[in-house]
């Protein structure tokens, strides 16, 4: 399927020197503003107090977040999870204060929205244990109760950010393997280094604007890193294919001629997953916004670096047809036939 065929193939390696000097400012910039600034790490590497509240009805989150911020806690994140009636509150770590006071700071704030008060209930577990829960009461019953309280100590943080860590080295190790056996060594080290450039970009922003780095802005970078390896793979297959069927091309041209043909697909493909995104970022609320921010950032310098930054590192490289035919050209070949040569 295609929308539209470009006849002329467009000299993206005429340009690619001014474009990979572009991209290694930005690339510097960014490991600037991750060295100097930082990233804002959510309380999930950070450590902190989660609390889950059930209401009676669906909750209203946007009042939730209104009480929430009134108490000035610092960054705050509530979401559902489960059901519309269950809310989780997530609180960073506060010096000097106990957890379960602040926990049954913001339990009383909540109920106090709900013109009740606090009391304590006594509730038996599905496991027939008896245990006593807050709740808050009103003259018509219970708006809400407080299901669980948890501390997410330091080292908690520590582990799950040094996992992160090791996930992202897997998956860039396992990206390594896969284009060095399915293609060449030169491939491998041109889609790392665009990939890499790709997560330290998105890494950059964050650092920059000071966004909050959570669990799902990690695994949108993992995402993005999966995202932009399949885009270089399409690339280099059609790079491939342009070695055999055009032989007296050089390799500049049948780099080309690679990306040229697949502008369409680009188009397809990237044009129908950022709108998927876009949804999520326009009407996914604050739970998944940072994350639809990553998939973002990361879709539209997915397909810069697959083409500039890839496909010319693989060039500077020294790639070329041996390195991916193997066997040599056809001695019955004719020398005014463009496709001499062409492996069948």
């Amino acid at each position: 399927m295609e929308f539209f065929r470009i006849r002329r193939d467009i000299p993206f390696m005429r340009h690619a020197l001014v474009f990979n000097l572009i991209s290694a400012l930005t690339f510097v910039a960014a490991v600037f503003f991750l060295v100097t600034r930082g990233l804002h790490l959510s309380i999930e590497f950070t450590g902190g107090t989660v609390l889950e509240v059930a209401y009676q009805q669906a909750a209203d989150l946007g009042k939730v977040r209104q009480v929430v911020d009134t108490l000035k806690l610092g960054d705050v994140q509530v979401q559902n999870f489960g059901t519309s009636r269950d809310v989780m509150i997530r609180l960073p770590v506060r010096q000097g204060v106990k957890q379960s006071e602040l926990s049954a700071q913001v339990f009383g704030a909540l109920c106090a929205a709900e013109q009740g008060q606090v009391a304590t209930r006594q509730y038996t577990t599905p496991q027939g244990e008896q245990v006593s829960r807050p709740a808050c009461t009103t003259a018509a019953g219970e708006p809400l109760t407080l299901s669980r309280t948890e501390f997410v100590g330091p080292s908690v943080g520590d582990e799950l950010a040094e996992d992160g860590a090791k996930a992202l080295l897997f998956v860039v190790a396992g990206i390594m393997i896969y284009l060095a056996i399915r293609f060449e060594w030169k491939f491998a080290v041109a889609a790392i280094v665009a990939n890499l450039h790709d997560v330290i970009i998105i890494l950059g922003f964050f650092a920059f604007f000071q966004w909050e780095f959570s669990l799902s802005v990690l695994a949108a970078v993992l995402a993005v890193l999966g995202y932009s390896v399949n885009e270089s793979v399409v690339i280099f297959d059609r790079i491939r294919e342009a070695f055999r069927k055009y032989r007296k091309m050089t390799t500049a041209e049948v780099i080309n001629h690679a990306i040229t043909s697949t502008m369409s697909r680009t188009v397809i493909t990237h044009g129908s997953t950022q709108m998927m995104v876009l949804s999520m970022l326009l009407f996914g609320g604050p739970t998944l916004h940072y994350f639809a921010v990553a998939l973002t950032i990361g879709i539209l310098f997915g397909i810069y670096s697959s083409v500039f930054v890839a496909a010319a590192i693989a060039m500077w490289l020294g790639v070329k047809r041996e390195d991916l035919i193997k066997g040599g050209p056809s001695k019955a070949s004719d020398p005014d036939d463009p496709n001499a040569g062409a492996v069948v």
